[in-house]
């Protein structure tokens, strides 16, 4: 009895859409497009073309010409409170940095969720940046009269406000979730 050692042909060569030189047997799981490792996107239901990936974001950007400048003042303006009561807070003495530490997430979660309400939940990555740089702004002018009075408390309480404000509420508009 003689053993054959080639393997079954049975899967068709084809070439990717982008790259015409490189074979593949890899197709988008939703336009059926035949596409290369490099070409793949890896989703939660299988590989898909970048163009199929670029199309289904689309859906999810609903974000209106008002809602960037709505987020943008709502965000400053609640960042330029929440850096001022860190001023105040700080001076209370030794207890005033746990105050600053556990204040300041709670002061992302207050503005995210103002910014959200007056954006009517509306979402794009280009929104949450607008507001992530509102949420900056607004803590620069208390951290700028720190730095021309040489205030170093003042500088680490608005330092510890900016690092702990700004990822919570990022992470709160993008809907970001670290532990599930």
């Amino acid at each position: 009895m003689t053993e054959n050692t080639t393997p079954p042909t049975n899967a068709t060569l084809l070439y990717c859409a982008n790259h015409p030189a490189i074979a593949t047997t890899l197709r988008c799981n939703r336009c059926e497009k035949p596409i290369c490792p490099k070409c793949a996107v890896r989703t939660p239901t299988g590989y898909r073309c970048k163009e199929c990936v670029r199309g289904q974001q689309k859906i999810f950007d609903t974000t209106q010409w008002y809602d960037y400048l709505l987020g943008f003042v709502v965000a400053g303006l609640l960042s330029l409170a929440a850096s001022g009561l860190t001023i105040l807070v700080g001076g209370v003495g030794f207890i005033g940095w746990f105050l600053v530490i556990a204040g300041a997430p709670t002061a992302g979660i207050v503005i995210a969720e103002a910014a959200r309400f007056v954006t009517q939940g509306h979402r794009s990555r280009s929104l949450f940046i607008t507001v992530l740089a509102a949420v900056i702004l607004g803590a620069l002018p208390f951290l700028l009269t720190r730095l021309l009075v040489l205030d170093f408390f003042g500088i680490a309480f608005q330092g510890i406000y900016l690092v702990l404000v700004a990822p919570t509420v990022y992470y709160r508009l993008s809907g970001i979730h670290l532990l599930k």
